[in-house]
């Protein structure tokens, strides 16, 4: 027991002292009689406090009251479909002409991301704005003069952004007025689904392009060939030479039989009859009738000019004759041949542009509408009773911090330079006010009667009322 005595006695003569300060416990003495002081000031002048609070209150109140309502509309776009890599090319048209929003897209389009930040590139560009401008009249709405500052206030208006996890690109339009709100939210789809469709660059869309201009120049050709034929076809009167060459041939052998078939009869009746009997003289009558259909089908030898597209035998033959038959058979298959080759041409390329078409349509970026812009019901700014509290409490910070500083300014001593100095500048200052009497300043003279007259008006109503 004695050991453990001593040991116990020893360690507390190795343990250090501690001692008290005298000055640092005077000092925390006198910060805490300051502290109790400067509450017991702000207690005394708790209604002057409670009076600034109001009033800062009233006053953000009126301030909240007084700033314009602004609603807004937001749209929401999904993800835009990415098939087709070259659908992506836009970018390089897009980033020429619209300016240097998009431009700085490109290589993340081309690149690694998808056409979100295409789609957010092209809502940012200068073509977009413009195109909202003069379509909703928003230099007059924002009583502006130039495009560029209807084009800042419309940017400030309005917020686009991606979704990095979902992809989901969202449309916010404020403005005044709601209905304006979500008319600029769902134009602003509008407009992006049509410069996409217009500034399209990918494969499809060249192939498009050059097969529309080759309709056209087909078309023509074909349109052409047509005219050629049916004027050379009404002129001649061919109509198909294979089949009018077969059909007038076997005419021909028939009316040929019926020749020999009536020569024969008239010799016949020859021997018999004399040459004035009537049915030698009908048979004569025929027979001469088969030999003129004959020559209309043949074509006399020298009476008439092949390939002049005259008629045939009397002038009067709406057909050609067999005699000219070769000869316009050339021209007319040249003709047919043309017309049919062109024929071939226009439907094959008619097939192929509908193919380019629908492939144009599959590479370019659909724009599909999520959440359509409606009408907003509330407004989303300004926050009146976030204003108003704020104010409020503003005001009771500063008249806080008045009360504190009217006291330390009371607190010092009047000997003091630094008060002394205080009060002459104050003054200094105070004889420049339009308030105080003239002081030999023309300006201050002018100001100080312009100032008694407002307080003369401001009485003489006051008396009056």
């Amino acid at each position: 027991m004695q050991e453990a005595a001593t040991k116990l006695q020893a360690e507390k003569v190795q343990m250090p002292s501690i001692e008290h300060d005298p000055a640092l416990d005077a000092t925390q003495t006198e910060q805490n009689l300051r502290s109790v002081e400067r509450l017991r000031v702000l207690w005394e002048e708790r209604r002057f406090l409670f009076k600034s609070m109001v009033g800062g209150g009233l006053l953000g109140l009126l301030l909240a009251f007084s700033i314009p309502k602004q609603y807004q509309a937001t749209t929401e776009l999904m993800p835009p479909d990415s098939q087709s890599t070259n659908g992506m090319a836009l970018m390089a048209a897009l980033s020429a002409r619209t300016g240097g929003a998009l431009g700085a897209v490109a290589g993340d389009v081309l690149g690694i991301k998808g056409s979100g930040a295409l789609f957010v590139g092209i809502l940012h560009s200068r073509t977009v704005e413009d195109r909202l401008i003069q379509r909703f009249e928003l230099k007059k709405v924002y009583s502006v003069r130039l495009d560029e500052d209807a084009r800042k206030k419309l940017v400030n208006n309005t917020t686009v952004s991606e979704d990095r996890k979902s992809g989901i690109v969202s449309i916010t339009v404020a403005d005044h007025d709601p209905r304006r709100a979500a008319g600029l939210a769902q134009a602003y789809v509008e407009e992006l689904d049509h410069l996409v469709a217009e500034l399209s660059t990918s494969s499809a869309h060249r192939e498009r392009v050059f097969l529309e201009e080759r309709l056209q120049a087909v078309k023509q050709d074909l349109d052409q060939a047509s005219r050629d034929f049916s004027q050379f076809a009404s002129k001649t009167g061919s109509i198909d030479i294979k089949e009018q060459g077969r059909a007038m041939l076997e005419a021909a052998a028939t009316l040929q039989g019926q020749l020999i078939a009536a020569e024969a009869e008239l010799k016949g009746l020859q021997e018999i009859y004399t040459p004035n009997n009537v049915r030698v003289r009908s048979v004569r009558a025929r027979i001469s009738e088969l030999k003129s259909q004959l020559e209309k089908l043949g074509g006399r030898a020298g009476g008439e000019s092949i390939g002049t597209g005259e008629s045939a035998s009397n002038g009067d033959s709406s057909y050609p004759s067999i005699r000219k038959l070769p000869i316009l058979g050339v021209t007319y298959a040249d003709l047919y041949r043309r017309t049919k080759i062109q024929e071939v041409v226009y439907e094959s390329l008619t097939q192929q542009y509908e193919l380019a078409k629908v492939q144009e349509v599959k590479e370019t970026p659909s724009v599909r509408v999520l959440d359509a812009a409606q009408v907003p019901e509330r407004k989303s700014f300004p926050p009146r009773v976030l204003i108003t509290m704020l104010c409020g409490l503003a005001a009771f910070a500063a008249a806080m911090g008045w009360v504190i500083l009217r006291e330390q300014w009371r607190a010092v001593s009047s000997d003091s330079s630094g008060k002394l100095l205080t009060k002459e500048i104050l003054d200094s200052v105070n004889t420049r006010m339009p308030w105080s009497p003239p002081n030999g300043s023309h300006l201050q003279a002018a100001t100080h009667r312009v100032w008694k007259s407002v307080v003369r008006r401001g009485t003489s109503d006051k008396e009056a009322e």
